[in-house]
């Protein structure tokens, strides 16, 4: 799952991208509210942490203007305002959850795992095709019942052609979906990342394919 991270302090840009990485998700940081309106038109994403205190204005901005617009988005606020009139004033403008600053890392994990939970930001959290099985909210995959030991990018790729499973995902789908915003992904990285989730999938003896389509993507089948 891709989240959207708009804070414009270095220091907790680096530490929540370490934290929200390390947990397994794919993370876009921005620091203004202009980065942020370019971020969610080139890329999809299933939650945004949202600093208040931005260069170029208010996050609350952000918020209402995404609900003016039908956007589900999950939004948790995270920021130093944090008496019960801020929380109430962020709450109404339609952000999902309010953290403070500080925060116990567990406890944004938590928060945002709650929100990815719901139905607006969760397809579907397990699917299942022959002995493999994808829990997206977990972000394990399972082969007969076996967990597979991925890296967030491999989990992040089986994701992507596992839900488009028989139908050829074509690389600038995959560029996109794998790429952090305003820096592409090299063409031989796939090629590399593909070939690493390639050899795990044999490894488990499973009943799937990753096959390359010659000059267009990828794909999962079951094996013949």
């Amino acid at each position: 799952m891709r989240i959207l991270l708009v804070e414009d302090s270095a220091r907790l840009r680096e530490l929540l991208r370490e934290l929200v990485t390390e947990a397994g998700y794919h993370l876009d940081d921005v620091t203004s509210l202009d980065e942020a309106h370019a971020a969610l038109r080139a890329a999809s994403h299933d939650a945004m942490i949202l600093d208040l205190g931005l260069p170029d204005g208010d996050g609350l901005a952000l918020v209402r203007e995404l609900r003016r617009n039908g956007s589900a988005l999950p939004v948790l606020v995270l920021t130093a305002r944090g008496s019960v009139e801020d929380r109430v004033a962020g709450l109404n403008a339609g952000a999902d959850d309010y953290l403070t600053k500080p925060f116990h890392n567990d406890e944004l994990l938590a928060r945002l795992r709650a929100l990815l939970r719901r139905p607006a930001a969760v397809q579907a959290e397990i699917l299942t095709s022959g002995a493999f099985a994808l829990d997206s909210v977990q972000r394990i995959v399972t082969c007969s019942g076996v967990p597979l030991t991925l890296t967030p990018r491999e989990h992040e790729l089986f994701e992507l052609l596992f839900r488009q499973w028989g139908q050829v995902v074509v690389f600038e789908r995959i560029e996109n979906t794998l790429s952090e915003f305003g820096h592409g992904l090299e063409k031989n990285t796939i090629e590399v990342l593909v070939s690493r989730l390639r050899k795990k999938l044999a490894q488990t003896r499973g009943d799937i394919d990753l096959i390359t389509v010659r000059g267009i993507g990828y794909m999962l089948k079951q094996t013949p």
